[in-house]
């Protein structure tokens, strides 16, 4: 992860933020304190300089209680020696009146592991959300019992992966109704067997995954329902994705070819990115170098962590966004058709982002104005590296880049807030409307540090509408479901999708920013299935749950948790 500074460091170390004008003052404000979420991520270190500890780990927003409030998942590491206070996995519930209780507790999902990233869906189809928890030491698969209230199903259901899991993703991807994961791994690492490196010659560094041998990313075929639960079936092999050079940290589903079946893009670091398309019979074929996604502009192989797919011009394409390390810039490649351009390198995103090392990234609509935004979360892995890079700084703050209508993006980080312009070291992030105002707030954790609540302050003064599916025929999850939408100022769509980000989750609702338009003229949705449902006049300003086959039904704010006899626990 240690490429050589870009020519263009020097020209972009001066080069100011933009403030250009938006037509909605927004605020992210940080309520993680009176939100009662208290974790401190562990990575373990202790001077060793270990290769893990510098990867943090990832957090998820979903409804984990079935309340119709979204809650909090966020990933632990642990100490590499046993002894002292154990640092566990967190559940915390949302109260519906702008705070949290801790129910990590009994929850089951309170396990000491050395946690990386989470996936969410519902891969059982009873309705409830299931975990997935890639760890160094083993993957776990946590089966949604109800009433925030998990059981560990890892051994019935047949999966094992102990390669040091990082990023993960539910999918659909041969359109049978279950839902399947994908696994990507990192690096073959053992503590026995971590190498001596150094910036300077002299003290002990992390090593870049040079160092290291890659290891095969794992999918994971959901052979349907069993007494005992769902078993799977590692189909890498047969699905021809057994790559053994790979050393992934990111994945993102999406269907670039648009042919209504989902591909997969994994982001890798310091080897070429892989982009697989779906054969539609079980396999897979690789395209990343074909299709412009393989390697930096240069023709280098960059650091790529997390990833996002998105139309964020309207093009009726899913476009990519990957975040590389520093002096490499943010990845921005938009789909032609089958081949992809990158557009940073001529423009702002890749301008304002070349000095930071980008984990966590995806498209978001913060200001609901009908246009994908870029958010970022950024932060070094050596703690010493502006001894040896002056302008690369170990603490970051995140970057968002506001859509201008298609045209283009600016960075508009500086006028969102003290708050958010706070330098931390950022791994993994997800959006979520966890107050249900209608506009999209944040978790971003940190590494061997805390996690942060931000609160979206004046988004929803545009318009907007939300969409929950339910799948019947398709998967419970509707991962994979497209829903397409019209209205005065023009067309949208959007795929509902597991994965994304850095070894994070987002909510798997969509919302559509709206603007000034007061109401949906046409609502199409594609399911996994092959079902198709269209529905018309729609009012904005609200959530609907879509049911396959059936009609939108607004979904009425649940009322609160009383205040009183919640217990927090301190973590």
């Amino acid at each position: 992860m240690r490429p050589l500074a870009s020519a263009l460091a020097a020209a972009v170390a001066a080069s100011a933020i933009v403030s250009g004008a938006s037509d909605v003052p927004v605020q992210f404000t940080d309520i993680t304190a009176s939100s009662g979420v208290r974790f401190v991520h562990n990575s373990g270190r202790a001077g060793r300089k270990w290769l893990p500890e510098t990867l943090g780990s990832g957090t998820a927003i979903f409804d984990a209680d079935g309340d119709g409030w979204l809650d909090i998942f966020l990933v632990n590491g642990r100490s590499w020696t046993r002894g002292g206070r154990r640092p566990l996995q967190a559940l915390y519930r949302n109260n519906g009146d702008g705070t949290f209780a801790d129910i990590s507790r009994g929850s089951g999902l309170d396990i000491e592991v050395y946690g990386m990233g989470v996936a969410v869906g519902d891969y059982d189809n009873d309705g409830r959300d299931d975990l997935y928890l890639t760890a160094l030491e083993g993957d776990r698969l946590f089966r949604n019992v109800g009433n925030g209230r998990f059981v560990d199903a890892t051994a019935a259901s047949g999966i094992a992966n102990a390669s040091f899991g990082t990023s993960a993703a539910w999918l659909d991807f041969d359109r049978d109704g279950q839902l399947d994961l994908f696994v990507a791994n990192y690096v073959r690492w053992e503590a026995a067997g971590d190498l001596w490196c150094s910036l300077d010659g002299q003290t002990k560094s992390y090593c870049t995954p040079e160092s290291y041998k890659g290891t095969v990313s794992r999918l994971f075929r959901n052979r349907g329902p069993a007494a005992a639960g769902p078993r799977f079936e590692d189909v890498t092999a047969q699905a021809r994705l057994d790559d053994p050079t790979s050393k992934s940290l990111g994945v993102s589903v999406l269907d670039y070819d648009v042919d209504g079946w989902p591909d997969l893009f994994v982001a890798n670091d310091t080897q070429p990115n892989k982009l697989y398309r779906n054969n539609r019979n079980g396999t897979f074929t690789e395209e990343g170098i074909s299709a412009g996604v393989a390697y930096g502009e240069d023709g280098v192989a960059r650091s790529a962590m997390g990833v996002d797919a998105a139309d964020y011009d309207r093009s009726g394409r899913p476009h990519l966004l990957v975040g590389n390390f520093s002096n490499q810039m943010l990845g921005l490649y938009h789909n032609d058709g089958r081949v992809f351009v990158d557009e940073a390198p001529t423009s702002i995103v890749g301008r304002a982002s070349l000095l930071t090392l980008a984990f966590a990234v995806f498209f978001f609509d913060y200001d609901l104005d009908g246009f994908l935004d870029i958010f970022a979360a950024n932060g070094h892995i050596e703690e010493e590296i502006a001894r040896v890079q002056p302008k690369v700084q170990y603490q970051q703050p995140p970057l968002v880049f506001r859509n201008t209508a298609g045209r283009g993006f600016e960075n508009t980080t500086a006028r969102l807030g003290a708050a958010l312009n706070r330098s931390i070291v950022a791994r993994g992030a997800a959006h979520g409307d966890l107050d249900r105002d209608g506009d999209p707030d944040l978790v971003i954790t940190t590494n061997h540090g805390p996690a942060y609540v931000y609160r979206n302050d004046g988004g929803n003064r545009n318009n907007w509408v939300t969409f929950r599916l339910t799948g019947t025929r398709s998967n419970r999850s509707a991962i994979g479901a497209v829903v397409r939408v019209e209205s005065a100022s023009g067309r949208q769509w959007n795929m509902v999708r597991s994965g994304s980000s850095y070894c994070s989750q987002s909510d798997l609702a969509l919302t559509f920013g709206l603007g000034a338009d007061t109401r949906l003229s046409r609502v199409t949705v594609e399911w996994p299935s092959g079902a198709r449902q269209t529905f018309s006049e729609l009012p904005a300003g609200r959530e609907y749950r879509l049911e396959e086959g059936a009609a939108p039904v607004p979904a009425l704010p649940p009322a609160p948790r009383p205040a009183v006899g919640i217990t927090r626990q301190t973590r």
